[in-house]
């Protein structure tokens, strides 16, 4: 009788190279028939850095718990230990999952959590973010716009200094972007409690373009407050207060809206809509900070520039393709642009 191997997948929520991994493994594994043993264990790391070094900091992000230092002795080890050699059982939870935000540990017997509610987080006229749909009759404007520009894209980080791709983007500070004119920014009310969101962010949009392709980029961000000091004993000069740290961002080639093997062009100026998911986070927006989603179409050199012409292959596109456009999202009560989550209580 064939006896199932026990598995433990372990991944990073900073990993720029494979976030979709461990995730999609840990899930697959879970719906095989006769398989008991399976565990998922996420921490703030990059690509193999819960193999290496403290796991306490990550580009301009700082925490105080040693996570690569703790899961190597505490996860690893144990299970090698208990299914190689004989060792007790170190009885695992199904999903070991950190916190970010909160800078802590949980453990869950499924990912999203059992008992976590569904909830839009709804972009709102006057760049504003909530958890209420917008309602009919409310003043403002149906739609939000901007010029994209692919002469112009909006970068992955807000410095010059010939980086090129950088892999510490996936916590970078938004405020570069916050002030650009291609990025519309739409941010909450100061928290009065705290807020955790635990699984795939799932972008639904409602947009239209005066091209006939486009990219929607969209970020969630984590608004730190105006007063918050630096971190203890850091000597980079980052300023914390005010931070808009990048929790989660995820690119879509609107061409593929219907379908990821058959693209479609967008009818200029006429609304149209879109709907993917982001890779899951576990992060906890803390009371007194704010949260904040940037919605742009283009992410240089993360993804390469959009046209805006629709045409058979991006990467043969001439330079007359590439043209401006004015995207727009919609938000009004039968066009409700937002992103779904799942918040644990």
């Amino acid at each position: 009788r064939k006896t199932a191997p026990a598995m433990l997948t372990i991944g990073g929520f900073y990993d720029a190279e494979d976030l979709f991994g461990p995730f999609g493994t840990f899930r697959a594994i879970e719906q095989l028939k006769g398989t008991t043993d399976n565990h998922l264990a996420m921490g703030p790391w990059s690509h193999g850095g819960w193999a290496r070094g403290d796991g306490d900091q990550r580009a301009t992000l700082r925490w105080n718990d040693k996570t690569g230092i703790w899961v190597r002795d505490s996860v690893e080890f144990p299970f090698f230990m208990h299914h190689l050699a004989g060792g007790p059982d170190p009885k695992l939870p199904k999903v070991l999952i950190y916190r970010t935000g909160a800078n802590r540990w949980d453990r869950y017997d499924a990912f999203p959590p059992k008992g976590a509610t569904k909830r839009g987080l709804y972009l709102l006229p006057g760049g504003r973010l909530g958890f209420t749909a917008p309602a009919s009759g409310a003043t403002g404007s149906a739609f939000d716009e901007y010029v994209s520009d692919p002469a112009d894209p909006v970068p992955v980080v807000g410095r010059k200094d010939g980086s090129g791709m950088p892999r510490d983007y996936m916590v970078g500070d938004q405020r570069f972007a916050s002030a650009r004119k291609d990025v519309l920014t739409y941010v909450t009310d100061v928290l009065t409690d705290d807020i955790t969101i635990a699984g795939p962010v799932s972008p639904v949009l409602h947009v239209s373009t005066s091209g006939t392709d486009g990219d929607f980029d969209v970020k969630l961000i984590d608004v730190w407050p105006d007063d918050a000091p630096n971190w203890p004993g850091d000597t980079t000069g980052f300023k914390v207060a005010g931070y808009q740290q990048l929790v989660r961002g995820e690119p879509f080639r609107g061409r593929y809206r219907r379908s990821a093997s058959a693209p479609v062009a967008f009818a200029p100026n006429k609304p149209d809509s879109l709907r993917f998911a982001m890779p899951d986070i576990n992060h906890t927006f803390r009371k007194g900070h704010r949260i904040m989603v940037q919605v742009q179409s283009s992410w240089f050199p993360l993804t390469d520039r959009n046209p805006q012409t629709f045409v058979p292959n991006i990467f043969e596109a001439s330079p007359s393709d590439f043209v401006k456009a004015t995207m727009r999202v919609y938000h009004e009560p039968k066009r409700a642009s937002r992103l779904e989550v799942t918040v644990v209580r």
